[in-house]
């Protein structure tokens, strides 16, 4: 199972310009990076290569599910492992857990592919720990692409 990979893809109507800098700002990430049912909240961050964030994830109704860092809430160490302007952004994510089912590293890869129309982002999730549900990692993932469409589609350019 620790060679789980899971992805999703959309076409959002922004340039790849706009949706990279999405991830280079706090305020913008807890906007748009927590999926449905979670807010979130930056810690920390350094938008390099080399750098990182640390959020804390809220469940809004706790007792729907269990957080993998405390009963409410997940907690993540990112790291930045390559920054390719407007183009690709591969991060190392670390869940904050004593729970061996979320424990390793997992490797995301967010591709922006310029398309007609706008860019067709790609994230692409590597490793994933085993105690992450298949269809429940689908609804995030896709939750949060909606999220990140929903967030650059309004900005004027």
């Amino acid at each position: 199972m620790a060679d789980r990979v899971d992805s999703a893809s959309k076409l959002i109507r922004a340039p790849a310009s706009r949706i990279y800098q999405a991830f280079a700002s706090s305020n913008a990430l807890e906007t748009w990076l927590p999926p449905k049912g979670m807010t979130g909240r930056v810690l920390n961050l350094a938008f390099r290569e080399g750098g990182s964030y640390r959020m804390r994830l809220t469940y809004v109704d706790p007792l729907q599910t269990s957080g993998k860092t405390a009963d409410d809430a997940d907690e993540v160490e990112v790291r930045f492992v390559e920054l390719v302007d407007g183009k690709r952004i591969e991060e190392a994510v670390t869940f904050d857990s004593d729970n061996s089912a979320f424990s390793g590293e997992m490797r995301i890869a967010w591709v922006l592919e310029p398309v007609a129309g706008g860019t067709l982002v790609t994230v692409r999730c590597e490793n994933v720990p085993p105690g992450i549900r298949p269809e429940d990692h689908q609804a995030g993932l896709m939750s949060t692409l909606d999220n990140l469409a929903e967030f650059t589609e309004g900005i004027s350019a």
